[in-house]
């Protein structure tokens, strides 16, 4: 009776703490949906993994950029593409699997410059002025220890670089004359970008591999303990740190980069959830059960006919539309295939890539009708500069423009 006692008890908090959590009476802040910036002749910015600082992954696009379209270029690199590029006017910068950092023309897919960085990589560098940021896990063959690297964006020359004691696989991140970034050791960095000096570091308690993302003065990103926290971007001083609530022997953990926006973090979690935070208190104010791992980034926006949703997809197949405010599920799709890499949403279309069958997507945000296929990629398939789409392939990246 009392072995019976102890695994029911098991399955039932193991059943809450997996499960879906509603708080209806959360705090949600409205906001205006973003528009296209400015932009002078060809000065335009992609700047950082998931656009903007807040990493809503949403990319106001013009009317005009939607599906179908024709292809315009392909540039093999030859390398596995885990991560998408950024682009700073007509140079788009890719940073392989293999340590390989390539400047390649958006409109011809040529080559201005390759640099070698490490011999192993899986992030997004970030391109900020003259200068391009990145880290890498492995600095060579056999050496689990990482590097961050600054360099120029002409040349490619290195500009500065600092070794770092565990690997790096989280995307920069530049405000303020400092570049930020978080490693497997759990540390945090804040680095001057002139030369690389540390202005502070933060210690985690597991493994940071998100890209840190920035609201108001305050980073936010989650650990391989299972804990989400935020932290001043001035100081790396603590403001609040929550738990996960995952798997009874220990909580899920945060390989996801947070988004900010309505007041809220949101971020997936590898127990299954998709998890809401308020960002001035880190209370939960919802979590959602996928029924498989959450490795991927949501992306954000105010879609038109359902409100402001959030877009991401599971190790289960299935690709959700959620609303923002209460986590109810307002559409969803069958991948037929796990989704580990993240989403993006351009204009009124939102890209995903399915790891188990290499194929890519461009679903409707307010219908999830397929509006796109493309029979290749594998995790974050697209950036843009508001004229043409850029798809990340497994191995190759193609441009797109729109066919009409």
């Amino acid at each position: 009776m009392l072995l019976l006692a102890v695994v029911l008890g098991a399955y039932l908090y193991e059943r809450h703490r997996t499960g879906n959590i509603y708080h209806p009476h959360a705090r949600f802040v409205a906001e205006p949906t973003p528009s296209l910036p400015a932009r002078g002749p060809d000065r335009f910015a992609w700047p950082f993994y998931g656009y903007s600082k807040e990493h809503t992954r949403f990319f106001p696009a013009p009317s005009s950029l939607h599906p179908p379209f024709k292809r315009l270029w392909v540039h093999n690199g030859g390398a596995l593409l885990e991560f998408p590029p950024v682009i700073r006017g007509d140079h788009i910068f890719q940073l392989a699997d293999n340590g390989l950092l390539e400047a390649i023309s958006k409109h011809t897919g040529h080559t201005f410059w390759i640099r070698r960085l490490g011999s192993l990589s899986a992030s997004s560098p970030a391109a900020v002025g003259d200068t391009v940021y990145a880290t890498v896990l492995a600095r060579t063959d056999g050496v689990k220890k990482g590097l961050v690297a600054a360099v120029n964006y002409t040349t490619g020359a290195v500009i500065w670089s600092r070794a770092l004691p565990s690997p790096s696989e989280s995307s920069p991140l530049v405000d303020h004359g400092m570049v930020f970034f978080g490693s497997q050791n759990g540390t945090v960095y804040a680095l001057n970008i002139h030369n690389g000096n540390p202005i502070w570091t933060y210690h985690a308690a597991g493994a940071v591999k998100a890209s840190p993302t920035l609201s108001g003065g305050v980073l936010y990103f989650g650990d391989y303990s299972g804990h989400l926290q935020a932290i001043s971007e001035q100081t790396g001083r603590r403001l609040w740190v929550s738990g996960s609530e995952g798997a009874l022997l220990g909580s899920g953990t945060f390989y996801s980069t947070a988004a900010v926006i309505y007041g809220r973090v949101f971020l997936g979690n590898t127990d299954g959830r998709i998890y809401a935070y308020d960002a001035s208190t880190g209370k939960l104010d919802w979590a959602v059960q996928t029924g498989g791992y959450v490795y991927a980034s949501p992306a954000v926006t105010n879609a038109p006919g359902l409100g402001p949703t959030i877009y991401l997809g599971s190790y289960s197949g299935t690709f959700y539309a959620l609303d923002a405010r209460s986590g109810q599920v307002a559409w969803k799709f069958n991948a037929h295939g796990r989704i580990s890499g993240s989403a993006t949403i351009v204009g009124r279309t939102v890209y995903f890539s399915d790891l188990a069958q290499h194929r890519t997507y461009g679903l409707g945000i307010s219908t999830g009708r397929v509006l796109f296929e493309l029979g290749t990629g594998a995790f974050d398939p697209a950036i843009s500069d508001g004229r043409d789409l850029f798809l990340t392939g497994y191995t190759g990246l193609y441009a797109f423009t729109p066919s009409g």
